[in-house]
């Protein structure tokens, strides 16, 4: 049987290679102290934009970690309103996103005041507003007993369930707690960086729930990173990098948890995913951005309030396609009134139809000359076998191959372009020189298509 960390004598004094972490600590913190600049430069409204998008990244990833997919519209909404923010239309969330979302911002809003049991159980009872996980019926708001037996980590399918941890028994959590806690609040001069690590790490190898475990320790680490940042403004999320590396992640906590008291490796680890997750907020950043840019290019337009509702799903991440029977259903109106909306939008060469027609005719915001440039692209490479020919004047099966290939590979000479104007400036005559191409090939991409490309460069300046 495998000897746990919390079974070693001189357990919970954790130790680690300070020379070892010194240089990736360094580079972490300079990279944290450069986006925090960096944000601060963007002024009042983005920056709030930006924090309400990493908030619901953290939301939806922790719980995502644990195999449970909230509803992002009302994780997003329940944010807004707990930080006073306007997004337009409020979608009405459940207990348990409530639960999450309350936990989370308890843990980065309030980050300077102590961490206690009492706080823990408020947020554990947060969690589970029902008293059950899944159908089963669990201690809430309280430590977990000795009724159910050993705590462990398993997988697998029952009877053959492989153990990765088995937690401390319940008689010792009181004590355990308290050491965690007293540790946790006092300001004993560990780097603020490297606290998150390591609470996160103890915190979670003692286990001190029925369920829930995984995500308080996680907003454990998030409320100590707010500390090293003395600011309540989250800008990257930990969590939504946590959820691209799972596998590693558990990997490393078995390993750390099966290991001895020295814990530079999972310090390691952690460090440098942090250091990745900044890379998430440059997406968050651009997100951002390019949502600004559209309603800065926006201004002195006439748009009715479902237009604005819309636009903003399409902006913050829609699943799926648009149809004309999900914008009715969005905006509670006929099928209609949605078409019309829809018409007068792709007239204004704000929307631009996808591939396909009749019913399953789907539409594409075009925000930048990326969106239009890929919009076409996806056009002509699906139907880039329509062949313009028929009857005798047909061509040849190997004639109609090459033609085939030559517009896919224009096509991605247009996604080419697209990936360009992102970073680059883009002219019409760049596009137009693919365009005579597709000419020359026998193809015509749609009309509205075209004109959208033309629409968004010169809206961008790229004439």
């Amino acid at each position: 049987m495998a000897t746990y960390i919390h079974e070693l004598a001189g357990w919970p004094s954790l130790t680690w290679d300070a020379k070892r972490l010194q240089a990736r600590l360094a580079a972490v913190r300079l990279r944290q102290g450069k986006l925090l600049g960096r944000m601060e430069g963007l002024g009042f409204q983005r920056r709030a934009e930006a924090v309400l998008e990493t908030l619901a990244e953290d939301v939806l990833k922790s719980s995502e970690i644990e195999g449970e997919i909230l509803d992002k519209p009302q994780v997003r909404s329940s944010i807004a309103r707990r930080l006073g923010m306007d997004i337009g239309a409020v979608a009405p969330a459940d207990r348990n996103v409530e639960g999450v979302v309350e936990m989370m911002l308890d843990a980065t809003q309030r980050y300077g005041e102590p961490l206690t049991d009492e706080r823990l159980f408020a947020w554990h009872a947060a969690l589970f507003p029902t008293g059950r996980s899944g159908m089963s019926k669990i201690i809430v708001g309280a430590w977990r007993d000795a009724s159910s037996g050993p705590m462990r980590v398993v997988s697998g399918p029952i009877g053959r369930e492989t153990v990765h941890y088995q937690a401390p028994e319940a008689g010792r959590l009181a004590d355990e707690m308290r050491a965690f806690l007293t540790w946790f609040n006092d300001a004993a001069p560990t780097d603020p960086i490297l606290k998150a690590a390591v609470a996160h790490l103890w915190f979670v190898t003692i286990h001190p729930f029925d369920d829930g475990n995984g995500r308080i320790a996680r907003a454990i680490a998030d409320m100590a990173l707010a500390r090293s940042e003395d600011s309540p403004q989250r800008f990257y999320s930990l969590s939504g990098q946590i959820r691209i590396e799972r596998n590693a992640y558990y990997d490393i906590l078995e390993a750390t948890q099966k290991g001895e008291l020295d814990v530079t490796g999972w310090l390691e680890w952690f460090l440098a995913c942090l250091d990745r997750a900044f890379d998430g907020a440059e997406s968050i950043l651009a997100h951002v951005l390019r949502k600004a840019r559209f309603w800065e290019g926006m201004a002195g337009q006439a748009l009715n309030p479902r237009h604005t509702l819309v636009i903003n799903r399409l902006l913050d991440g829609f699943e799926g396609k648009l149809t004309t029977s999900k914008w009715a259903k969005l905006t509670k109106t006929s099928n209609d009134t949605a078409l019309r909306d829809i018409d007068n939008l792709v007239r204004r060469r704000i929307l631009a139809r996808r591939p396909g027609g009749g019913r399953s005719t789907s539409y594409a915001l075009s925000v930048t000359p990326a969106d239009a440039l890929r919009a076409v692209s996806a056009y002509t490479r699906a139907h880039a076998a329509t062949s313009v020919w028929d009857g005798a004047g047909a061509p040849a099966p190997e004639d109609a191959a090459v033609r085939q290939r030559t517009i896919e590979d224009l096509a991605s000479r247009i996604e080419g372009l697209a990936r360009l104007s992102e970073t680059a400036p883009v002219t019409y005559g760049d596009f137009e020189a693919i365009l005579a191409a597709l000419h020359a090939a026998g193809f015509h991409p749609a009309g509205d298509l075209v004109s959208t490309v033309a629409f968004t460069l010169h809206r961008s300046g790229g004439r």
